[in-house]
């Protein structure tokens, strides 16, 4: 059977574009919910791989999207390496513990061996996964970029601004790039480890990437960006949120598609971005909460916008109170679409 996300990552002809989209396991689903429910939180449900195996497939069964995502989180790896993270109801992801010294950051282990045993619950949640997932669909890892961990790891949870963590990469840029090496080991290591698991394509994520200026994205997250793209064997997907000022330099990556976020014109993309080169993306959010044919005219419109060599996908995760009769009128348009 043909994998249409595979294919188009390759740059193969294909009839129709691959579609999934970000966050497609979870709240959308009244059957996540339920199990959800009966659990005693986020962490219970990623940790333990036969309920992270169950929800990254409802997704594929209700909407019968090209892809699953593995269920998990970017945080798994801080946690890993020593500092772990709480997920707070209705305030998101909290550090106990954040990083504050030199001594904090040498603390942190980076070991492909501690790395592997820490984090052997996605690992078999993954091949739990690809033993059930129908062979003409793909199975895709995922891993937080370093900058967008360090955020974290620095600032104790989310933030508008995150000016600590950029603070941090001003006033000690030397502990930064320490801290920054240390992340990209552990990501490596991670994501080589999904790859032998079953993940077919990996995608990394740098989800407050706009938050930097160009001059401090060149020197703070491209160099470990382009050392874990590199590092990998599987097609791979690279998605930098608000970093549309960088596009001509993720050209140069080894990414095989671009992600895009919803506030880049396809045709703006297309002038910064090398002919033919796969991208993703990049529907607003919000259009799911419309009417099924406002939502098909925007996606096909879209589509086209592009003009192929395109995973569909939205310009960034679905939104939790999402209708899912809107989910699947993106979906359904997609399938619908014929190039």
């Amino acid at each position: 059977m043909e994998k249409l996300l595979v294919k188009t990552l390759n740059g193969e002809s294909v009839e129709r574009p691959p579609v999934w989209l970000m966050r497609q396991a979870g709240r959308i689903l009244p059957q996540y919910r339920a199990l959800r429910a009966s659990l005693s939180g986020f962490k219970e449900l990623v940790e333990t791989p036969d309920l992270a195996a169950e929800v990254t497939l409802q997704p594929v069964d209700e909407l019968d999207v090209d892809a699953a995502i593995i269920f998990s989180d970017i945080l798994v790896i801080p946690e890993a390496m020593g500092l772990p993270y709480e997920m707070i109801k209705g305030k998101g992801p909290h550090f106990p513990r954040v990083i504050e010294s030199a001594a904090d950051i040498e603390a942190l282990n980076s070991s492909e061996e501690h790395t592997l045993e820490e984090l052997k619950y996605v690992f078999e949640a993954l091949k739990k996964t690809r033993a059930q997932l129908a062979p003409e669909k793909t199975l895709i890892g995922f891993s937080g970029a370093p900058w967008t961990l360090l955020a974290y790891m620095l600032e104790g949870g989310g933030s508008k601004t995150f000016s600590k963590a950029r603070k941090f990469l001003v006033q000690e840029p030397k502990l930064a790039h320490e801290l920054l090496e240390k992340l990209s080991q552990s990501i490596i290591h991670y994501m080589r480890a999904q790859e032998a698991a079953g993940a077919e394509v990996l995608q990394l994520f740098d989800s407050w990437a706009g938050l930097l200026s160009p001059k401090l994205y060149q020197e703070f997250a491209m160099p470990y960006v382009k050392r874990i793209l590199d590092a990998l064997s599987v097609p791979t997907i690279f998605f930098a949120k608000g970093a549309f000022f960088m596009l001509p330099e993720f050209d140069s990556l080894s990414a095989n598609a671009i992600g895009l976020d919803w506030n880049i014109r396809p045709s703006f993309a297309r002038t910064q971005l090398s002919k033919g080169r796969v991208v993703q993306g990049n529907l607003d959010p919000a259009v799911l909460y419309g009417r099924a044919d406002n939502i098909a005219e925007e996606t096909h419109q879209m589509i086209r916008a592009f003009g192929g060599s395109h995973v569909v996908n939205l310009g960034h995760g679905v939104y939790p109170d999402t209708p899912l009769e809107g989910v699947k009128a993106f979906v359904n348009a997609v399938k619908s679409y014929q190039y």
